[in-house]
């Protein structure tokens, strides 16, 4: 990895041509903390941007929700309260069934489906962020998902009634069909609401696990793949509008590298945070195949419904990444 952020100076370096004319301070929120992947490639994307701008240009992160809340980052940005932030792109499907293409359960379960499905996916996305006056510099994948519970499950039947943990329209529907009690928790707030008991289950990667030590509350992880869920890193199109080419040119460039460097964490974060999980004490294996078999006939359920709140072009995205299987 330390190549990769020698490759992002290097390249900012390359960039930077002339001092900074004027310098203008970009304040940048994310919803995680500052030790999660995305957000160590974030502040590895300003640092390349301030760099490679000579200065013209300053991003400063946020990380933990600290500036906005993760619910509250996109509008901000739309709103200009923040010229630049990250997001999870599922987090606006109750906006457009389009955004939540990511959290279709089961279609795309690795980090190489998740790289078709986003490319039939992307001009879509980018069209509907532009209608909302923000503009896409990149985006990268969590690893896949799997369920966290503080006791045993073997069923579908045995997660009746358990408080379960949500961060978007797909888990809400996710708890409702397996009898779960879907309860709104921003990433931010993971560990104290299972300290507390005001959850004790979510669908999450293990980087989330890891990251938020949630083996002091919970005791199993459940590999089941369900879905690869993206963050994105976007910028107020107005503010971009105002931006010279030349630093256009850094900031893609820098996001370009980013990307690259978020992908390559993500998949090796993977392995590295499922062992974190085990030696934390949390037991670590794949669901039972009752489990999963149950799990699947919900997944046909929520594709089903996601189809058709999403409508022909959500179709479309569908069509273009089974073609490319």
């Amino acid at each position: 990895m330390k190549k990769m952020t020698n490759l992002l100076a290097a390249t900012a370096l390359t960039a930077a041509s002339v001092a900074p004319a004027l310098a203008e301070k970009w304040d940048m929120p994310m919803a995680y903390s500052a030790s999660n992947f995305h957000s160590a490639t974030g502040a590895e994307f300003a640092k390349c941007v301030t760099t490679g701008t000579g200065g013209e240009i300053e991003i400063v992160t946020h990380p933990s929700g600290s500036l906005f809340k993760g619910a509250d980052i996109k509008r901000a940005i739309q709103t200009g309260q923040a010229p630049i932030g990250e997001r999870l792109l599922s987090g606006h499907q109750n906006e457009n069934a389009l955004f939540g293409f990511d959290s279709i359960p089961f279609l795309a379960t690795s980090f190489d489906d998740s790289a078709k499905l986003w490319e039939a996916a992307k001009p879509s996305i980018e069209n509907l962020l532009a209608e909302q006056n923000l503009t896409l510099l990149y985006a990268v994948p969590w690893p896949p998902q799997g369920l966290y519970f503080k006791d045993e499950v073997n069923s579908v039947a045995d997660m009746e009634g358990i408080k379960f943990r949500s961060y978007n329209n797909a888990t809400s529907r996710l708890a409702e069909l397996t009898g779960m009690l879907p309860v709104t928790i921003e990433a931010a707030e993971i560990s104290q609401a299972f300290a507390t008991g005001v959850a004790d289950a979510m669908v999450s990667s293990g980087s989330t696990g890891y990251d938020r030590k949630v083996w002091e509350s919970l005791d199993y992880f459940y590999e089941v793949d369900a879905w690869l869920p993206r963050n994105y890193v976007m910028v107020n199109s107005d503010v971009w509008s105002g931006v010279s080419d030349a630093n256009k040119n850094v900031i893609k460039a820098c996001a370009d590298l980013a990307e690259y460097a978020g992908n390559w964490r993500a998949k090796e974060y993977t392995g590295f945070t499922l062992q974190g999980l085990r030696d934390g004490g949390m037991t670590v294996g794949p669901a039972s195949d009752q489990m999963v078999g149950e799990l699947k006939e919900i997944g046909v359920t929520m594709t089903n419904e996601w189809l058709e709140a999403a409508g022909d072009e959500g179709k479309a995205i569908v069509d273009a990444f089974n073609s490319s299987q």
